[in-house]
């Protein structure tokens, strides 16, 4: 239990899982650089003691694998999942009331505690400026909060039992934003703190609201926990710290006596400043739009404050752990909300909100001789309409005929997918609809489609173990990759419009059927890298999930409209980059240069393995 970021960043460093950089790092690239290398490396916590131009002290990688996040929250962790437990299923409590009592005391004892001073005690104030002004990647539009705890009340029922802490980005400076009265404030339409603006601005006033940054661990990951409905993110910080959430009030203003940096301002009704590009977990940069702009009111720092951040990019990053931890914490949450469930999987590598894979049940259809899915597609309405899965794109479920199936070993799981895929009958869109904000393969922001691909029953083929003969001598179309078994990519020409693509995947279409249908390939892949996409199930997994719009990239070999319904032979998604896509993150060389020297003898880092 750690009072403070300090006593666990002593506490890592004690016990050998953090490093000091002693070396004056540029928070322009050069700190992020050194993150992502470090991460990939599978290394430790890293605390920079010398950033450039700022006297505050930066720490990253501190939740960097599931085994580190374990040992923060050693004291804690099964008390929390307990508590969490309870609270997703209430009647557990009833049956074993003895056992569960000391979770019941622990959650009470977690409640937020309000602190009487008057002035902000313990810290000083100061200006955005003065804060360490990190910048990810190179084509970023300034310097970026990654780990904030925005802070909202209820403009109809203030108070902290009533408000909202979510992890939403925040831009520091760059683009139109006065320096240091002005910051961007990045959210999805759909989080907490978007429901308290649209109240305060049908009010006609400001919502007030306040950035913590720092404090104990469990304060940063409440900003990002999908809790139990009745349990706030505030009770849970100070649940999993051991320590209660200890605040004040100045100006109107909550701050966190606990947090190492405060910044308080307003977001006033329809004052929106264009926010972006960022660098984000998706593996690509968001474009720029229009975001609210945050009047900044005051800065606070503690004398001693230190800077927590991470850095997101194409899957595997620190935010892969994240997950992990809030995957053990909550446990299968949806598997309690929505009847039927047996598991849901994310797929990180697709960049988490783009795909999923699910396991559920099928009930609905035991005495036919043909069994089909039915409550799986139940299942799946549920799956799509709840929390952060509604963002999904794509949506392969099947129900649990065999106990070894496991969502989280992708290929099994796509195997068994293909085995028993029936394309005339098992593909079902949501057209004109919402996805994430953050997915550029759509028709516009927040905009595009989703589908569920449902398969269930008996194994109807056996998979092509090698590129099928098909793809011999077809046109304009080469280089021809199997993925897995039942999976083929094909590179075609550079895309254009939707229009030439249509044409395109006709002819890629007929020119397939020359040569007699082809059961045993029901999945093809038209790419602009077919090597690449064959290379790892990663990158097949990343490419064609966050660049394949299901209403517009999906087409068939002998496609056909039955009622409405659309089905086809061999489903055919094509994941080339479009125009409008935004583009993928790279790496500034000299700046990867210049960070080597960390890693060579004498440096801080010489012992890391630096992957770059």
């Amino acid at each position: 239990m750690y009072p403070t970021l300090e006593d666990c960043i002593n506490d890592l460093e004690k016990n050998g899982r953090l490093i000091r950089i002693k070396e004056e790092v540029d928070p322009h690239l050069e700190l992020a650089s050194i993150h992502m290398r470090v991460n990939a490396a599978g290394g430790p916590a890293l605390l920079f003691e010398n950033v450039k131009g700022s006297k505050y002290r930066a720490v990253s990688n501190l939740f960097g694998d599931l085994e580190r996040s374990e040992f923060i929250f050693r004291n804690t962790l099964e008390t929390t999942q307990r508590l969490i437990s309870l609270r997703s299923d209430p009647v557990a409590a009833l049956k074993q009331p003895i056992k569960n009592f000391s979770s019941g005391v622990a959650g009470s004892k977690a409640l937020p505690m309000k602190k009487k001073e008057k002035e902000v005690d313990g810290f000083d104030e100061i200006r955005i400026e003065d804060l360490p002004l990190i910048k990810h990647w190179p084509d970023d539009g300034g310097a970026f909060v990654t780990l904030p705890q925005v802070y909202s009340e209820d403009p109809e029922k203030p108070g902290i039992m009533n408000s909202n802490l979510g992890m939403y980005r925040v831009q520091l400076d760059g683009n139109d934003f006065e320096t240091n009265k002005e910051i961007g404030m990045h959210y999805q339409i759909h989080r907490g703190i978007g429901v308290h603006q649209e109240k305060a601005n049908r009010l006609g006033r400001p919502l007030k609201v306040s950035i913590f940054i720092g404090g104990p661990p469990s304060h940063t990951l409440s900003a990002v926990m999908p809790l139990p409905e009745g349990l706030s993110e505030m009770t849970f910080a100070g649940l999993l710290a051991g320590r209660r959430f200890r605040y004040t009030y100045a100006d109107g203003y909550c701050i966190s006596l606990d947090a190492d940096f405060v910044i308080t301002g307003e977001l006033h009704p329809q004052e929106t400043k264009p926010e972006g590009p960022f660098g984000d977990h998706l593996g690509y940069y968001s474009l720029v739009h229009e975001f609210p702009m945050m009047r900044v009111h005051k800065v606070y720092a503690k004398q001693q404050a230190i800077w927590p951040l991470t850095v997101v990019g194409r899957p595997p990053q620190e935010d892969t752990a994240f997950g992990d931890l809030i995957h053990k914490l909550t446990g299968d949450a949806l598997k309690e909300e929505i009847p039927g469930v047996k598991e849901v999987n994310a797929v990180d590598a697709a960049g988490v909100h783009p795909l999923l894979f699910a396991i559920g049940s099928e009930r609905y259809t035991p005495f036919q001789d043909v069994q089909r899915p039915a409550e799986l597609l139940t299942i799946a309405n549920r799956i799509l309409g709840t929390g952060h899965v509604s963002l999904a794109k794509f949506l392969f479920i099947t129900a649990e005929q065999e106990k070894t199936l496991d969502t989280h070993k992708e290929v099994e799981f796509l195997t068994y997918i293909m085995e028993r895929l029936d394309l005339h009958r098992d593909l079902h869109f949501y057209t004109n609809t919402t996805i994430d904000t953050l997915d550029y393969s759509g028709t516009g922001l927040n905009s595009g489609s989703k589908v569920v691909i449902a398969a269930y029953g008996d194994k109807r083929r056996e998979l092509c173990q090698t590129v099928p003969v098909h793809f011999e001598q077809i046109d304009t179309f080469h280089n021809a990759r199997l993925v897995m078994p039942g999976m083929t990519a094909v590179q075609g020409p550079e895309f254009t419009t939707y229009e030439e693509a249509e044409k395109e995947t006709a002819e890629l279409s007929q020119s397939l059927l020359k040569n007699g249908k082809m059961p045993d390939c029901p999945i093809i892949i038209l790419c602009d890298d077919s090597t690449f996409i064959s290379e790892t199930i990663s990158n097949f997994m990343w490419a064609v999930f966050t660049r394949s719009n299901p209403s517009h990239d999906i087409h068939g070999v002998n496609s056909f409209y039955d009622h409405k319904h659309w089905g086809c032979d061999n489903m055919i998604i094509d994941a080339r980059i479009k125009p409008h896509h935004a583009p993928p993150l790279i790496a500034d060389p000299e700046v990867e240069k210049h960070v080597d020297r960390l890693f060579k003898d004498g440096g801080s880092l010489s012992h890391i393995s630096p992957q770059k």
